[in-house]
């Protein structure tokens, strides 16, 4: 198992270690020697290389990892350069989830993925695109059931891997030692109150609060790199402040969201779960790398350009890495603006994404949640 991944990283090379935020920018000559000569560099390290010396020394000084007497090939995995250009990919592994929340934009919650050998397919794709970092998410991402092969294969494969969960089964002992042994780059829990009764009550599900505090609380002992998502909402408010109290509590960072998106089918059955008092002023959209450093992938392969903007998907499983090279153009193309936001003079300060406004419209949602206009109006 190797304790350091050098990568292609957009324009740099980096030396990055699993479950460290830290990173070291390597020198492309640096990084062209621990690919080996040609054509030995196609297999990676060797086994009977040793680690140079210089990588000796910036592992202690970086990480304080000791990599004296290890072989290349144990102690770092170099990835090959890609002829695409993506950085950072998420991965759905299952729409399902234990929890019901009101607020969830994957609105049905269905139970269906990938079988594993599609999967490892799938995966070897998402890396040949030069992927360093794989965000996995779903529904519940840890219910899957080749939740424990598809994060060790992500990590193998020499990708950092963060983990969007509800933490509920965190603490089960097969997913705690696996994180511990293989250590993620990040897991980001879910808050969904600073009680039970709003906790349970929010995710209709009795007992939820007790599974999330089994969960992060084995996951806090055992030292995994941990941050919360605070979500506030109209059933948890009241206790916005005791949310951010409880962070504070585990010195943990977190980040809170307020804003409910309508469904993934068009729904707006969710919009309803907002809590109106805590809906401030997005910062205006300054455009983003969906569809070109970036793409999603959801439960059946089909590569997007990010969770909202869904349109145009590339099967993944028929077309391969190639077919991502049609995502740039599918990104420029969902950014336009259509429809009432053709020609719109407050385009240049507009607060959402030409994707997310399109789903807001569809959902024939309020203006205010998503428009300038709302103001202007009134």
């Amino acid at each position: 198992m190797h304790e350091l991944i050098a990568a292609p990283f957009l324009e740099h090379h980096l030396l990055v270690r699993p479950g460290s935020g830290k990173a070291v920018r390597l020198p492309f000559d640096r990084y062209r020697a621990l690919m080996g000569p040609e054509p030995d560099y196609v297999q990676g390290p060797r086994p009977s290389d040793g680690v140079p010396t210089w990588l000796v020394n910036v592992a202690r000084r970086t990480w304080a990892v000791d990599l004296v007497g290890k072989a290349l090939d144990e102690a770092v995995h170099v990835r090959l350069p890609s002829p695409l250009p993506y950085a950072r990919a998420s991965y759905e592994l299952n729409l399902g989830c234990n929890y019901d929340c009101e607020h969830c934009y994957l609105g049905l919650k269905q139970f269906s993925g990938l079988e594993w050998l599609d999967r490892e397919r799938l995966l070897r794709t998402i890396q040949a695109a030069g992927v360093l970092w794989l965000q996995l998410t779903g529904g519940e991402p840890m219910i899957d059931k080749l939740f424990p092969e598809t994060y060790q294969m992500a990590h193998e494969l020499g990708m950092l891997v963060e983990i969007l969960t509800n933490g509920s089964r965190l603490a089960t002992p097969k997913n705690l030692a696996l994180l511990a042994r293989r250590r993620p780059n990040r897991i980001t829990i879910s808050l969904y109150g600073a009680t039970a009764e709003s906790y349970d009550g929010l995710t209709r599900r009795k007992g939820a609060y007790r599974m999330f505090l089994k969960g992060l609380n084995a996951a806090h002992e055992a030292d995994l790199p941990l941050d919360l998502a605070l979500i506030i909402t109209r059933h948890n408010a009241h206790e916005a402040d005791g949310m951010r109290a409880f962070a504070d509590r585990y010195g943990l960072p977190y980040r809170e969201y307020t804003h409910m998106s309508p469904t993934i089918y068009g729904g707006a059955e969710t919009l309803a779960s907002q809590a109106p008092d805590h809906l401030g002023d997005r910062e205006p959209f300054r455009g983003c790398n969906a569809g070109h450093t970036f793409f999603h992938v959801d439960p059946q392969g089909m590569a997007s350009i990010c969770k909202v903007g869904r349109d145009n998907a590339i099967p993944l499983m028929t077309e391969g890495v190639e077919g991502l090279a049609q995502l740039g153009g599918v990104a420029d193309a969902l950014m336009l603006r259509t429809g009432g936001c053709s020609g719109c003079r407050l385009s240049g300060t507009c607060r959402v994404c030409r994707p997310l406004a399109k789903v807001y419209q569809e959902a024939k949602a309020p203006l205010n949640r998503y428009c300038q206009h709302a103001q202007t109006r009134s």
